[in-house]
């Protein structure tokens, strides 16, 4: 009597969202000088993978149960934006296995936050509805719409011609970092002001202090400009 064969069994194949090819990305990214590369592998390759993995962290180890877990999951995704550069292959970890130590390290701490919250915390559900209201209003016209993208079309050609020559060289980066934010503003997440300090430090290697120095400096400038275009 013939043996019926044995079905061979499927591997499971697991995190396919985070390959080899994201693990080389990062660490690309992470040897890279280059402002305008390391923002085109952050985007195509390693934002996707990394909001993903916070995704599956999040539900696997049910922290859908934290408060405003939506606004949490945003926050830590911006956060791991401002550590990738400390990922250090030489210690033995994988890029997967790191990040994934790390944001469910990051999640158990806002847990036993949320634990030991007493009535003198701030009340994040709050706080989320006071930023959407003061930030994310949809309520502007079709017109007011245009007239705000053709400003910032305009602006951008504006800076687009600024002379570099004169510029100290913390000065140069931000003006880089900031003509690739203008270049890329269809491809990344701005969430709020903070998220745009962080991709411009991600950008230039300059901490906060040094990319608000520049920011001050060419803040004149925008004002000049933002006075001629409502003078017509």
């Amino acid at each position: 009597m013939n043996e019926v064969p044995k079905r061979k069994r499927r591997k499971k194949t697991k995190n396919n969202y985070f390959t080899q090819v994201h693990e080389d990305a990062i660490l690309e990214y992470v040897a890279s000088s280059c402002p305008r590369r390391k923002s085109e592998l952050y985007n195509t390759l390693i934002a996707p993978a990394l909001n993903e993995m916070v995704d599956k962290i999040v539900f696997t180890f049910k922290f859908t149960t934290l408060p405003n877990i939506d606004m949490l999951r945003d926050e830590c995704k911006i956060w791991l934006v401002t550590i990738l550069d400390k990922y250090n292959k030489d210690k033995g970890s994988k890029a997967f296995s790191y990040f994934s130590v790390i944001t469910k390290n990051w999640f158990i701490h806002k847990v036993k936050k949320q634990q030991k919250k007493n009535q003198r915390e701030v009340d994040y559900d709050n706080v989320a509805k006071s930023l959407e209201q003061e930030y994310l209003s949809t309520e502007q016209t079709l017109i007011e719409d245009q007239i705000e993208k053709e400003f910032w079309e305009a602006f951008y050609k504006e800076i687009k011609g600024w002379d570099v020559s004169d510029m100290k060289e913390n000065d140069q980066k931000v003006y880089k970092a900031i003509l690739v934010l203008f270049e890329s503003k269809d491809e990344i997440e701005i969430f709020n002001k903070k998220a745009i300090y962080l991709y411009l430090r991600e950008l230039t290697g300059l901490n906060t202090k040094q990319v608000v120095n520049s920011l001050n400096k060419f803040r004149e400038r925008y004002c000049e400009f933002k006075e001629g275009w409502l003078d017509g």
